[in-house]
C-alpha cells in the first residue's frame, strides 16, 4: 500500500526540504515529495524530529561481521548484505584484494552466479582493488600477486562475473596502464588510481586517459609535497575527478579531511569505509586476504609491519564524523555518502538519491546524524 513519510527534514536529490511528505509507492519505489502545506490523503507514517536521507552507498568495502568478500561463501555474503543495513548502507560494491588470478576468477564466478539474490543491502557491482598495483605502496595488498595491467585478463574476470565487475583500482605508473585505462573506460568501467608511487604527471596522464577516481586518497600513496608533487597532489588538484576518503580519524586526520573537502568540494568526495572482516566485531585477531591482522583502539593493522589494514569503519559513522569535525554540513555529509559514490560508480540510476521511481531505500536519521532506522524497497528492515 502506498504511504507517506512525514518528517522534519528531507535530503532530496537536488534540494533539502524542511517538513513535508515523501510518497512511498506500493511497488517499493519513491513517488513525489509534497511540501507541508500540501498534505496528501492516505496512510502517513510520522517521524517527528527526524530527518530522512537516501540509503548510503559504500563503493569500497571488503567485509564486516567476520565475513570477507575474498573468502566467504554466498551465505556469508548474504549475511554481510543484511548486516550492512545496520550501518545505513543500502547499496554496496563488494571489493576484492590483490590475489592470484584463479582466486579472483572464482570470486567473480560466485557473484555472477548469484546476481540479484542478496536480501539486504544491494550489490550494485564488483570492485577490484588490484592486482595492478605498485609494491612500494601495496599497504595491506599482497605484493607477490602484483601485475601489469592486462585488458584481456580483466575482461575474462568481467565475463566470469556475468558483467558485475564495474570498477577497478590500479597504479598509473605500471607498464601499459594508460592503454588499459583507455580500453577499460571505453567499456564503461570505472577506473580509480591508488596503491601507487606515481608522480603528479603520471597520475595526471592516467586521468587524461580516462581514470575518474582516486582510491582512499592519501592512503597507499606518497604524502602531498610542495617540492616533488605526487599522486596525492594530483588527487587534490585535478578537475572532474572523485576522491575516495576514509573518515575514521585514523587513516586521514580530521584536519586533512577538512582541507580536502574544502579544496575539492563535497560534490567530488566519496565517503568509503574500506572496512574489513573485523567491522562490527570486537578487538582481536583477524585476517585480510592471506595476511594476519590485529584490531585494537579502533584500528586494524598488519601483524608483520603494523601498516593500517583496511578499517573497521561503518559508513553511518563516517557521515557523523565529518559533521562532528566541522568538515561538512549534514546535507553535504549525506551527499558524500550517497549521491557522490553512486554517481562515481555509474550506478546513480539505481541508488544514491531520493527521486521518483527509484527504489525506496532510505534512512531515518536523528539530528545528531546517528541512524534510527533503515528502509529497503519501502520496508523497514532495521531499527536502532
Amino acid at each position: 500500500m502506498t504511504y507517506y513519510i512525514h518528517a522534519d527534514k528531507f535530503f532530496l536529490e537536488n534540494t533539502t526540504e524542511l517538513g513535508g511528505y515523501l510518497e512511498v509507492q506500493d511497488n517499493g519505489k519513491f513517488g513525489f515529495y509534497y511540501p507541508e502545506e500540501n498534505k496528501p490523503t492516505g496512510k502517513i507514517v510520522n517521524y517527528p524530529g527526524k530527518w530522512i536521507a537516501p540509503g548510503y552507498v559504500d563503493t569500497h568495502v571488503h567485509g564486516s561481521l567476520k565475513e570477507d568478500v575474498m573468502k566467504s561463501d554466498w551465505q556469508g555474503i548474504k549475511h554481510l548484505s543484511e548486516g550492512f543495513l545496520r550501518a545505513g548502507v543500502t547499496s554496496w560494491l563488494p571489493t576484492t584484494y590483490t590475489a592470484g588470478a584463479d582466486t579472483l576468477t572464482r570470486i567473480c564466478q560466485m557473484f555472477g552466479a548469484h546476481k540479484g539474490e542478496e536480501t539486504g543491502a544491494k550489490i550494485q557491482g564488483l570492485h577490484f582493488e588490484g592486482p595492478y598495483f605498485t609494491a612500494e605502496h601495496a599497504g595491506a595488498e599482497n605484493p607477490k600477486y602484483l601485475l601489469d595491467p592486462d585488458i584481456n585478463q580483466f575482461n575474462g574476470w568481467r565475463a566470469a562475473s556475468a558483467g558485475l565487475l564495474n570498477k577497478i583500482a590500479l597504479a598509473p605508473e605500471r607498464k601499459g596502464a594508460k592503454e588499459f585505462i583507455r580500453a577499460a573506460t571505453n567499456e564503461g568501467i570505472v577506473v580509480a588510481l591508488g596503491h601507487s608511487s606515481a608522480t603528479y604527471r603520471e597520475a595526471a596522464a592516467g586521468v587524461e586517459a580516462g581514470a575518474t577516481m582516486f582510491t582512499h586518497t592519501f592512503n597507499g600513496m606518497p604524502d602531498p609535497s610542495h617540492h616533488a608533487p605526487s599522486i596525492s597532489n594530483a588527487a587534490m588538484a585535478l578537475n572532474n575527478v572523485t576522491d575516495e576518503l576514509i573518515c575514521d580519524g585514523h587513516h586521514v586526520k580530521k584536519e586533512m579531511v577538512r582541507a580536502l573537502i574544502k579544496v575539492k568540494g563535497p560534490e567530488h568526495i566519496a565517503l568509503i569505509t574500506d572496512c574489513m572482516e573485523a567491522g562490527m566485531m570486537p578487538d582481536g585477531d583477524y585476517s585480510l586476504g592471506e595476511l594476519p591482522v590485529y584490531v585494537k583502539d579502533g584500528m586494524a593493522r598488519l601483524k608483520d609491519n603494523d601498516n593500517l589494514a583496511g578499517s573497521i569503519l561503518q559508513l553511518k559513522n563516517a557521515v557523523k564524523n565529518v559533521v562532528d569535525w566541522n568538515a561538512a554540513t549534514p546535507e553535504e555529509a549525506v551527499m558524500m555518502a550517497s549521491y557522490v559514490p553512486a554517481k562515481s560508480a555509474h550506478i546513480l540510476d539505481k541508488c544514491g538519491s531520493i527521486a521518483p521511481d527509484k527504489d525506496a531505500d532510505f534512512l531515518v536519521l536523528n539530528p545528531d546524524m546517528t541512524l534510527q532506522e533503515t528502509y529497503l524497497n519501502g520496508e523497514s528492515r532495521y531499527q536502532a
